[in-house]
């Protein structure tokens, strides 16, 4: 029913048994506030706002324009004379100009453009299902009976679904754990992502200036930056870079670190890769803060093709607009929530604090508080400051206003670490379910691929033929320390997914209901 219609309709039982319907005329005005849409009343204020500056500026052209139709030749002639006599005063004014123009245009930020980037799909025959999940935890005997029923949970409530993938050694009873496997597993996920990027983009690997890799449990000697030194035979003079235990979070932070150093080195390429090992790091104790990780995490990883070189803007996909990192590691519960640590028997694993997101609460509101006023609106900005005012004027304890991002951006890319983490920032942010449609659906499909997941959520868009010109895309991934790091695309095209990509042989079959 209309909640601003003059009709009321109730029910009642009639004599017989029957259920009549009475219908009373409601003689009162109508409630505006509800018959109104509040929506389009705050979307004409935003676009007030603004566009406030446009607005002013619009009468004084019109007053110059009728000031200048109303000119003869014996006014411009003056006008003419009076430039002559100052010429002086001429030459300068413009020298100051052209050389403030060349200054702004030599100092300002180069502009870093995502050519494309790939993620990772293993083979079907590394899928682990509930099924076959619990039927192997119970066959390693390292687990007891309640380990196994809290894994059995975890998984029923975790928001993963059937098609998620293991390491290869993780299929063997007794699972097969080496350094030998830890290799091969992220071998085949880094090779497998970079093949398919340098087979899109074109982009012989001898180009490449720049490359970063991030993963966080897993850092061999010769490190993983050095493996595909090697594999493909890059120039010897790349700058590499090898990030380790920085947590999911490390996908943005090795975006950044990127960044920077395409403002310095000119015309050339980053490639970007994020990943996480799995195969060294699965706990095989009865610590239940320490089993998380197990039913969580999962085969993953992305490489990312970035690019200065003005030519790049053509073909690319997005450009990177900010990057905004938080760090509360100075606080040692923050510190402490996700922890890497030996049991009382000795077994390595990633203890998870209960503590976890509140902590990451913490975290997002600090990030989007320096984040907000270099995205938001002027118009959300100005009804955020007004509720702090209030609220410090008359020490009420009214709410501070929550802004809406939604003005702000187009698409959410929340890091898939688990769906308490996607449910608390839909609420917190006010978000629609198909903003954190992405999220949901690569938790389901891929489980937690750690600082990956922010790349299949992307991936997931764009399969679904979402991602427009001019869109805005939000990516905010968690990880240990602990930090919440965000970065901000703009779409330079209508974007469609590229070939090989993750989504390609099941998008149809998506969003599909996860069950609570």
């Amino acid at each position: 029913m209309d909640p601003g219609g003059a009709t009321d309709v109730t029910t009642a039982p009639g004599g017989d048994g029957q259920v009549g319907v009475q219908i009373h005329q409601n003689r009162r005005l109508p409630d505006f506030l509800q018959s109104v849409n509040l929506k389009y009343v705050k979307l004409g204020y935003h676009y007030l706002i603004s566009n406030l500056l446009t607005l002013c500026f619009i009468p004084l052209i019109i007053v110059t324009l009728i000031e200048a139709s109303q000119m003869d030749i014996y006014d411009i002639q003056q006008l003419w004379l009076h430039l002559q006599y100052n010429l002086v005063s001429v030459i300068i004014c413009s020298a100051v100009l052209v050389f403030g123009l060349t200054v702004y245009i030599m100092t300002r930020p180069r502009p870093v453009y995502l050519v494309d980037y790939a993620c990772y799909r293993p083979p079907d025959h590394l899928k682990a299902p509930y099924q076959r999940f619990m039927e192997h935890s119970r066959l390693t005997q390292d687990f007891d009976d309640s380990s196994l029923e809290f894994q059995r949970k975890i998984l029923e409530r975790s928001g993963l679904g059937e098609e998620t993938y293991v390491p290869e050694a993780m299929h063997y009873i007794p699972p097969r754990p080496s350094m030998a496997a830890a290799r091969d597993e992220a071998e085949q996920v880094m090779y497998g992502a970079l093949d398919n990027l340098f087979a899109n983009t074109h982009v012989k690997p001898k180009d490449i200036g720049i490359l970063v890799v991030n993963c966080s449990l897993f850092n061999p000697t010769p490190s993983l930056s050095a493996m595909i030194v090697n594999k493909y035979k890059l120039r010897g003079n790349i700058r590499s870079f090898n990030l380790g235990g920085m947590g999911c979070s490390a996908g943005v932070i090795a975006v950044d670190l990127a960044k920077d150093l395409l403002q310095i080195h000119r015309n050339t390429y980053a490639v970007v890769v994020s990943t996480e090992n799995i195969t060294q790091n699965w706990y095989f104790g009865n610590k239940k803060s320490m089993l998380i990780p197990n039913c969580l995490f999962r085969v993953g990883g992305s490489a990312v093709l970035l690019s200065n070189k003005s030519v790049d803007r053509r073909r690319a996909k997005y450009k990177l607009v900010h990057v905004v990192r938080t760090h509360r590691g100075a606080d040692d519960k923050a510190f402490r929530c996700v922890y890497q640590e030996q049991d009382d028997k000795g077994k390595t694993g990633v203890s998870l604090s209960k503590d976890l997101m509140a902590i990451a609460g913490g975290a997002l509101k600090t990030n989007i508080t320096t984040l907000g006023p270099i995205v938001l609106p002027i118009s959300e900005q100005l009804l955020f400051f007004s509720s702090i005012v209030v609220n410090k004027l008359f020490k009420s304890n009214v709410k501070p206003y929550i802004p809406d991002f939604k003005l702000a951006f187009d698409h959410f890319c929340i890091h898939a670490g688990g769906r308490a983490v996607i449910d608390e920032l839909e609420k917190n942010l006010q978000l629609l379910p198909i903003h954190v449609e992405a999220s949901r659906m690569t938790l389901h499909r891929f489980g937690n691929t750690s600082s990956s997941s922010i790349w299949y959520e992307l991936a997931y868009m764009e399969a679904k033929g979402r991602m427009r010109k001019g869109n805005r895309v939000w990516q905010i991934a968690f990880g240990s320390g602990f930090k919440c790091n965000s970065a901000v695309w703009e779409a330079l095209r209508n974007v469609k997914p590229s070939r090989n990509g993750p989504w390609e042989d099941c998008i149809d079959t998506y969003p599909v209901k996860v069950v609570s």
